[in-house]
């Protein structure tokens, strides 16, 4: 089994979906972790029950983003591990026509500002403190083209970018940085791109999507939040490998390039 007993990591967006079946494994594999979100309720209430650490943090704040890092460090001494997660999506419009855009400034704010803060301030101690491991959560949405949610998929392939070019330049320092581009993954950000609908025709129009998703899955199951974290654990691991992007999708971009 992989431990990371020892280590200690920060996961942004920790409190629910992706964010936090990375921080169940991580303190499974002996991680110290501390969630970092904006949803104190559910942080502070998972936090408790698994034994992880709490604090409320804006990642399009720099502030934030640092006095967490500053917390962390001043409370076990180190950070080894940070997974930039925090994410939301943008609406879905009936095409790109009638989208006027007026979520931009938000999903591009905690999608990718938020990826490229919770980096470098992590790279700033780490740098100077032995090295560490960066985990950035992109999506396929960035990877390949499709309709809907263009923000989003904007976004997401920006934080792909991002991470390989950010690779390069922090590897002579000993800091890995990768990126995780989960698709067709049950979790509550799909419900959230669309608005005004009723309960009953939400619920119809996550099934209806999800059935696509799995029409495109090679693989004969969905994945799960677990499947992200376990990739999340080698990277945390593993610092011999960097600049990887690595698709958790069932084989779903495979699949296209078919």
């Amino acid at each position: 089994m992989t431990s990371l007993a020892g280590q200690v990591a920060i996961v942004t967006g920790g409190a629910s979906g992706l964010g936090l079946g990375i921080v169940q494994r991580f303190v499974e594999a002996g991680a110290a972790v501390v969630i970092a979100d904006i949803n104190d309720r559910d942080g502070e209430a998972y936090a408790d029950r698994i034994g992880a650490h709490y604090q409320h943090v804006d990642v399009t704040n720099a502030e934030h983003v640092n006095a967490v890092i500053q917390k962390s460090t001043d409370h076990f001494g180190r950070l080894d591990v940070m997974v930039n997660n925090a994410g939301v999506s943008s609406k879905m419009h009936r095409s790109f026509l009638h989208d006027d855009l007026s979520d931009f400034s938000k999903v591009m704010g905690v999608n990718l500002l938020g990826v490229m803060l919770g980096t470098r301030e992590a790279a700033r101690y780490m740098a100077d403190n032995g090295g560490g491991a960066i985990i950035n959560i992109a999506s396929i949405g960035g990877m390949n083209p499709g309709g809907g949610v263009m923000t989003y998929r904007a976004s997401k392939a920006a934080v792909i970018h991002f991470t390989e070019s950010v690779a390069a330049e922090l590897a002579p320092l000993g800091v890995s940085v990768n990126c995780i581009a989960p698709g067709g993954i049950p979790t509550p950000i799909l419900a959230s791109s669309v608005e005004g609908l009723s309960p009953e025709a939400l619920e119809k129009f996550v099934e209806k999507t999800r059935a696509k998703m799995r029409s495109d899955r090679p693989l004969p199951r969905d994945g799960t939040a677990e499947d992200v974290a376990e990739a999340a654990l080698y990277f945390a691991a593993f610092s011999d490998t960097t600049g990887v992007v690595l698709p958790v999708d069932g084989g779903t971009t495979a699949g296209l390039l078919r």
